[in-house]
């Protein structure tokens, strides 16, 4: 996958300036794609010239002028495309199980002190997600949501986020609760 198509994705809810496009991906997005503002600006010059989104500038009396953007039809046709070709699987690269494969001949308490950090992050999206959920079902369950709902492709990876962090988050005190257990003994013996 590449930025354009999630750029793409994100844009089809609305006209959306590149602020917004940044608050979208820092809120939604960026549970399965990360990117840098500025990589989402320069992703914006290069969509429009290829005739993937139109840009219109808005003329705002109180506060700079400002550009939205939306998918064209080309745009809409990339999506498709994209969406018809086989998705590979993904693979994690993670620094942290670096270290924790290293786990028998490095500081533990270093280690544990990162993988609390980890945890306590998780934890944080995991509670953004459930909020980000509760916002889209609006007054719904979440069986009548995805029955009924206007656009469930939000919805479905933002529950595939929560899902990823709170394993994160579980492996992370599970991992803790081992190491922590194998120090106590090695003490005792």
């Amino acid at each position: 996958m590449a930025l354009r198509h999630a750029v793409l994705a994100a844009l089809l809810d609305g006209d959306l300036s590149g602020y917004q496009l940044a608050k979208e991906f820092d809120l939604g997005v960026a549970n399965f794609w990360h990117a840098q503002p500025q990589q989402l600006y320069a992703e914006l010059t290069r969509l429009e010239k290829n005739g993937l989104i139109a840009g219109r500038e808005v003329i705002q009396e109180t506060r700079p002028n400002k550009r939205l953007f939306q998918v064209t039809d080309a745009g809409l046709a990339e999506l498709e495309e994209f969406t018809a070709a086989s998705a590979k699987p993904s693979f994690i690269r993670d620094d942290l199980l670096v270290k924790v494969q290293a786990a028998d001949h490095v500081d533990t308490e270093a280690l544990i002190a990162q993988l609390s950090e980890r945890a306590t992050f998780a934890q944080a999206k995991v509670d953004l997600f459930g909020k980000l959920l509760r916002s889209m079902r609006q007054d719904r369950t979440e069986e009548e949501f995805l029955r009924h709902g206007d656009r469930i492709g939000p919805y479905l990876t933002c529950l595939r986020g929560l899902a990823f962090e709170q394993g994160n988050r579980d492996w992370c005190e599970h991992a803790i609760t081992v190491l922590r257990e194998r120090q106590q003994a090695h003490v005792r013996h």
